[in-house]
């Protein structure tokens, strides 16, 4: 019982997965912040595109 209980303590193979866990967080906070600062600029693009669209159009 006492070696499966110290091999339980030693054993951190968990800690590699919650590595990972906070890696991927991290980029992927990373790549939100990056998406709302460029989606803003891209919507004023399309924006007037439309507009030079509708005064072509009219």
């Amino acid at each position: 019982m006492t070696f499966q209980f110290k091999r339980f303590l030693n054993n951190d193979d968990g800690a590699t997965a919650i590595e990972y866990a906070l890696i991927a967080g991290i980029i992927s906070i990373g790549i939100i912040a990056s998406v709302s600062a460029v989606s803003g600029n891209l919507q004023d693009t399309f924006d007037g595109i439309a507009q030079n669209f509708t005064d072509i159009l009219s």
